[in-house]
């Protein structure tokens, strides 16, 4: 009797333990933060996305990539010693269409760091799209100060975690004018393909 007894108390505990380390392997599965691989004509980078603290523009940056949306794009504005923004814009400066803007999500703690990502936008504080730029340096005054349309900041939602080099290289190419637009690549920086990475 004790001898089944012992025995019904080990499976239990081995089922009691099976089950947690199922419950931790699912935790530790919601915290990892997905990967977007960004191959470009000069090229590859990898953009860790914090999930967790900007959902929104996460979730909107993965939709237009999973959509093909940045297929073809290119880094349409490069300013050296600050950032490379693309995204939005087809070689010779053509606009593509876009989603509605989303909420800014500025305000989630995060910084304007170099190598963080974050979400471009106009003047209107909820105004960010598809259009995306990598800070090259430390961006502070870009982060959020108040709620006032002025302060309000940048929403970072990733940052670079293996491409810098490329990203460096795309900073140093040579920048023109094009239209209303200044600071255009003169030769098209191509985002050949946005999508999510099983390397990483």
């Amino acid at each position: 009797m004790k001898r089944l007894l012992l025995i019904g108390l080990v499976l239990i505990l081995g089922f009691s333990v099976a089950c947690k380390e199922k419950d931790v392997k699912k935790e530790m599965a919601k915290k990892v933060n997905p990967v977007v691989k960004i191959e470009t004509t000069m090229g590859d980078i990898y953009i860790e996305l914090f999930k967790e603290e900007a959902p929104i523009s996460v979730k909107n940056f993965m939709d237009y990539a999973s959509d093909g949306f940045y297929n073809g794009t290119v880094f349409h504005r490069v300013i050296n010693g600050f950032m490379i923004q693309g995204g939005g814009f087809l070689p010779g400066m053509e606009e593509k269409e876009t989603n509605d803007p989303i909420k800014n999500e500025a305000n989630n703690n995060l910084s304007n760091k170099r190598g963080t990502v974050a979400m471009a936008r106009t003047n209107v504080v909820d105004s960010a799209t598809a259009q995306f730029f990598v800070n090259l340096a430390d961006n502070t005054f870009l982060d959020h100060k108040s709620d006032s349309a002025s302060e309000y900041g940048y929403a970072v939602f990733g940052k670079v975690i293996q491409g810098m080099d490329v990203v460096d290289a795309i900073k140093g190419v040579e920048t023109t004018r094009t239209g209303y637009y200044s600071d255009v690549p003169a030769e098209d920086v191509i985002i050949k393909s946005a999508a999510v990475s099983d390397d990483h």
